[in-house]
């Protein structure tokens, strides 16, 4: 047997894992899935700007080589516009890396920092990205907590507790996927001093920074230090709801004198791909310097703004279920009463309302959470869907109880094979 390398054993994706698979052998016996697993706006009838698609296609003939490695000058210095106006001191085009969505930046950033046996400090929940890229590089993700009772702020006395010799880098994520919190200038100031004090870097994972509720502020952490090395993460994906285009950018701000030699790690890297897609560059300046965003997507009044207000109405009206409301983003993480409900595995718990409602959400452990109580939730869909679909999980929660162990369900994709076609 050809067996996968060794660095994938400890990689997972739970966002399109096991149970992803088994929701596509339901589509196959002529199920409809509501999939409620990923923020992938488009399937859900978001479109980008049209200012943003137009201008691609005028620009297609000119997207036919390669740009930079590091992207188009023009995008790099809108990138660079839009953060010296958030208050980013000392900035520079060079200081920027566009790349194919941040997802291709966040493995990036990590490989060319971690070497076998260092740590990073990484959010639970978290996105499980960054847990993968940590692990995928050699490295140990180490979780430190959020804390639901403060509205899933970073528990900064935990982070600080597991901080060692081989601590290399802090991740941030604000807003914070999954759980949608938005967090105070007070934590980040935290975290921004401690990364100051142990000499690390700070990886900023902002890609919901324009999709905030209730006056809610994001504050880019960037702007809080000049002494740590911070890496702030965006893109076009979430803001411009234009995930397939893959346009996502990198800024490097901070003490950069640290940090020559990573830089020239992370040029490295951005080289030998070459470049990332050029036509999807050519988004990024036409989207920054002016076209809207979400912004009236997330009023109260707006298509977000309702869909937000209902999915968190009808959730929380299901007995045993709480959930924190989120102040960004377009996720909510909430918590399931263990004891009412006998669960004592959360991905058993995502198969069978699979398996029963055809809705598919994905469990906490999928984002690293260290208890099986919660799951989170995408509320992209229409009104009409939402509240559909939060009916069929009160029914689901109605009659639930979750079945003791047994050997055969030590494998649960085992137990959802048997569920499906029992």
């Amino acid at each position: 047997m050809i067996q996968r390398s060794d660095r994938l054993q400890n990689v997972s994706y739970e966002l399109r894992g096991p149970v992803y698979e088994k929701s596509k052998e339901l589509e196959l016996q002529g199920h409809q899935v509501t999939k409620l697993n990923i923020g992938n706006p488009a399937p859900f009838g978001f479109s980008a700007p049209q200012a943003v698609l137009q201008h691609i296609v005028e620009n297609l003939s000119l997207a036919q080589g390669y740009s930079d490695h590091k992207g188009l000058l023009s995008a790099r210095e809108a990138v660079k516009n839009y953060y010296q106006d958030a208050g980013v001191p000392g900035i520079h085009v060079d200081d920027i890396f566009l790349g194919n969505g941040l997802s291709e930046l966040i493995m990036q950033s990590v490989q060319a920092l971690v070497n076998n046996g260092d740590e990073v400090l990484v959010p639970s929940p978290d996105y499980p990205l960054w847990t993968a890229a940590v692990n995928f590089s050699g490295g140990k993700a180490v979780h430190y907590l959020c804390d639901e009772e403060s509205g899933w702020s970073p528990d900064v006395a935990d982070m600080r507790s597991k901080i060692t010799n081989k601590t290399r880098a802090v991740v941030v994520i604000n807003p914070n996927n999954p759980t949608g919190a938005v967090y105070s200038r007070e934590i980040l100031t935290e975290i921004v001093k401690l990364a100051e004090e142990h000499e690390l870097i700070i990886f900023s994972d902002e890609i919901y920074d324009r999709i905030l509720y209730d006056q809610a502020v994001h504050i880019p952490t960037a702007t809080l230090t000049d002494k740590a090395v911070c890496i702030t993460m965006s893109g076009l994906s979430k803001n411009y709801l234009a995930a397939g285009f893959r346009a996502g950018w990198m800024l490097i701000s901070g003490a950069k004198s640290k940090a020559a030699d990573y830089i020239d790690g992370l040029n490295t890297l951005a080289s030998l791909r070459v470049c990332s897609n050029v036509p999807a560059q050519y988004a990024i300046k036409v989207a920054l310097e002016g076209v809207p965003s979400v912004q009236d997507l997330v009023l109260p009044t707006g298509r977000l703004g309702k869909q937000r207000a209902l999915c968190y109405e009808k959730l929380t009206a299901i007995p045993g279920i709480t959930c924190v409301k989120p102040m960004g983003a377009f996720y909510m993480f909430p918590k399931v009463d263990t004891k009412k409900f006998d669960i004592h595995n959360d991905q058993q718990l995502v198969i069978d309302l699979l398996a029963a409602q055809h809705v598919f959400v994905v469990q906490g452990s999928g984002f690293n959470w260290h208890q099986p109580d919660h799951f989170r939730v995408v509320y992209l869909p229409d009104v009409e869907v939402i509240s559909d679909t939060m009916d069929k999980l009160s029914n689901f929660f109605s009659n639930y109880k979750q079945a003791p162990k047994t050997p055969a369900e030590k494998d649960p994709v085992l137990t959802l094979s048997v569920k499906l076609y029992d």
